[in-house]
């Protein structure tokens, strides 16, 4: 009854039993994790365990929306309100009344927009853009973050009493390397998602290495990782040489050494594969965008 919340550890279990017990509920969710945990998948699972489920659930990932499109995104506008707005537009608030609304890396929303929001859970009415008339809304607020909200109110980048407000129920998500349990039927739900109506299975020293990998892109890199090897697959059989570089040499020996170069490449390649984009990658390796121009060059990456 969990849909794709496929898991066997404890914590994760009790999270998932934390999240059935408040889904039938008007209170907020503050969902805690990496990227790549499954905090989509639980704010989804909340939602179809509510009696919301038959209503709209509409997604918003607050990272992906240009800062000066957010406002309007969330909150629509009237004709005329900024260049460009040529007819009235509803904002996701609107279109999820009566239903849930999924607000991923709310972190991410700059001060203004966080009073906004704040409104919004106080007194559920919003105004759009270029409109003094305010409109009541009733929505189910669920709000996910991969930082520390907590730092992010120290430095004066979250409004403290906004987070009290999303914070009313707090699920905490466990990055995959800490929950091993889990890959063994993890691994076998992607295979059977990927091959389809064909029958593929892993080599031992290939589950081995899928089994060693420190995997810090958590299921959704495990996810990449299943589809892209059934695909390179021959008679139904994942081979070593399959998997990608980086969790091929998780089976390396502790003695194994390698140059820095080589370490240099496959951790820019690994960065580059969880990063947004190539300035989110070079702030995150702490080069100049130039520099990781160069390097890419370089390693043919």
């Amino acid at each position: 009854g969990t849909g794709e919340l496929i898991t066997r550890n404890r914590e994760m279990l009790a999270q998932i039993d934390l999240a059935a017990r408040v889904a039938d509920s008007t209170i907020s969710v503050l969902i805690e994790g990496e990227s790549g945990t499954g905090k989509e998948l639980f704010a989804q699972f909340i939602h179809e365990k509510s009696s919301r489920s038959q209503q709209a659930f509409v997604k918003v990932n607050c990272a992906a929306i240009p800062e000066q499109l957010l406002e309007s995104e969330l909150f629509g506008h009237v004709r005329g309100a900024y260049t460009g707005a040529v007819k009235d537009r509803q904002g996701r608030f609107e279109l999820a009344n009566g239903g849930t609304i999924f607000l991923d890396e709310i972190a991410d929303l700059t001060l203004g927009i966080q009073g906004k929001l704040l409104r919004v859970l106080q007194s559920k009415e919003f105004e759009r853009l270029g409109e003094s008339v305010s409109q009541k809304v009733d929505v189910r607020v669920i709000a996910a973050t991969n930082r520390n909200l907590e730092e992010a109110m120290k430095e004066g980048a979250f409004r403290e009493d906004l987070f009290y407000r999303l914070n009313a129920v707090r699920l905490k998500l466990v990055p995959l390397r800490e929950r091993p349990e889990d890959l063994p039927i993890l691994i076998p739900h992607f295979l059977q998602m990927f091959a389809k109506t064909s029958v593929v299975d892993l080599t031992p020293d290939a589950m081995k290495a899928l089994r060693s990998y420190r995997w810090s892109g958590n299921v959704r890199e495990l996810e990449h990782v299943i589809e892209r090897s059934v695909l390179l697959a021959q008679n139904g059989m994942i081979e070593l040489a399959h998997l990608p570089e980086e969790v091929r040499i998780a089976l390396e020996q502790p003695g194994v050494t390698r140059s820095l170069e080589e370490m240099e490449k496959l951790h820019i390649k690994r960065v580059l594969q969880k990063a947004k984009d190539y300035d989110d990658a070079a702030r995150i390796l702490g080069i100049d965008p130039a520099t990781l121009w160069r390097k890419r060059k370089k390693f043919g990456l």
